[in-house]
């Protein structure tokens, strides 16, 4: 049996140790908690469809926030929903915005759409979704996939 005394290690080397232990690079990959978004964004606009508030006496407000850098034309598309505890959600609406101007300077704007709601047991979940395309000089581009928001519960 042999008794081997340990080495004292350079500082520099203890540091790059704990330098890469800390960025995840030693030990596998970290994961880091970053907040759900459920805005897209296409040719300079970014939509963003807000979860649904509470707007009193059995409504619903279905808020979208739209931004766009300069010369921009925008149609959106919203399908508002109350989530069914058995799979099948019932559709409370769609509207279309049509030729959202944005003009040479950065702009933002926000649109809605209230629905009545029936509450079950006094409250409800809702949520939106939306599609967009943009039209930058003369071109339309093709309709963005379906963004979902989050889910409101309406009391």
């Amino acid at each position: 049996m042999s008794i081997t005394t340990p080495t004292k290690s350079p500082l520099g080397t203890r540091f790059a140790l704990i330098s890469a232990v800390s960025l995840g690079l030693i030990g596998g990959p970290v994961a880091l908690a970053v907040p759900a978004d459920a805005s897209t964004s296409l040719r300079g606009c970014t939509v963003d469809p807000l979860k649904p508030t509470d707007a009193g006496k059995n409504v619903a407000e279905f808020k979208i926030r739209i931004h766009c850098n300069g010369n921009k034309v925008v149609d959106v598309r919203q399908k508002r929903f109350e989530k069914d505890r058995h799979g099948k959600d019932d559709k409370l609406g769609d509207f279309t915005w049509r030729n959202l101007d944005f003009g040479r300077h950065d702009d933002h704007t926000t649109v809605s759409k209230k629905d009545w709601i029936d509450k079950d047991k006094g409250k409800d979940r809702v949520y939106q979704e939306v599609s967009f395309r943009v039209k930058s000089g003369h071109n339309w581009s093709d309709w963005t996939k379906w963004e979902r928001s989050d889910v409101a519960t309406i009391r």
